[in-house]
């Protein structure tokens, strides 16, 4: 039982020392001598655990999407007010990119160049979630007059995909400030007024 928990502390040490690499120097760049040396631990306990760059990155990347798959699972059950859904969730990814080095590399990872072929598409997968719950948003007619879903979905994912590359150098782009900007100015356009009315109210 020691052994075992040893060797999971190992593992996760292991995993954040990669995702703090991988953040900092990229990939490519990256290299197993500096992962272990983070970690504090052995290049051959390193190996034990993984057998190459490409597996650590690979674990990076699960890890990251599990943390994900908390934040948006919670949301796809429906509901009366998917626009708060959709402005909660936002908050929430962009406290964990801020928070935690191996959300961040992941959506680093998955996206780098040369592009990895097993490379997990955080951001594909972050889309298609904003996809859904807009046109769930649209169904339920609490989009503004004029405003798709598809439209929609540009706006905001572009601006939290913009927010998270931006907060890989600054993290004030990761701030709940900077969020809170951008729904003010966006929420007025995409909303329908008694959808509005309901959001500015549940936040009074």
């Amino acid at each position: 039982m020691v052994k075992q928990e040893r060797a999971v502390r190992t593992r996760q040490a292991l995993v954040r020392a990669a995702a703090q690499v991988f953040a900092h120097d990229g990939f490519v760049l990256a290299s197993l001598a500096s992962i272990s040396k983070r970690a504090g631990v052995s290049n051959g306990a390193l190996h034990f655990h993984f057998e190459s760059k490409q597996a650590l990155a690979r674990a990076v990347e699960e890890e990251a999407v599990a943390v994900v798959r908390t934040i948006v699972d919670p949301a796809e059950g429906g509901g009366p007010d998917p626009l708060r859904r959709l402005i909660d969730a936002t908050h929430a990814l962009m406290a964990r990119l801020d928070q935690d080095i191996v959300v961040r590399a992941g959506f680093q990872l998955g996206n780098g160049a040369p592009r990895r072929e097993d490379a997990v598409d955080l951001r594909g997968l972050w889309q298609s979630w904003v996809e859904e719950v807009l046109e769930e948003a649209e169904r339920e007619g609490v989009l503004a007059v004029g405003v798709s879903a598809p439209d929609a979905t540009v706006a905001v994912v572009a601006a939290t995909v913009g927010f998270e590359q931006l907060g890989a150098d600054d993290r004030m782009w990761l701030s709940e400030a900077t969020l809170q900007q951008f729904w003010d100015l966006l929420l007025p356009r995409l909303a329908s007024a008694e959808a509005l009315d309901g959001l500015l109210s549940s936040r009074a």
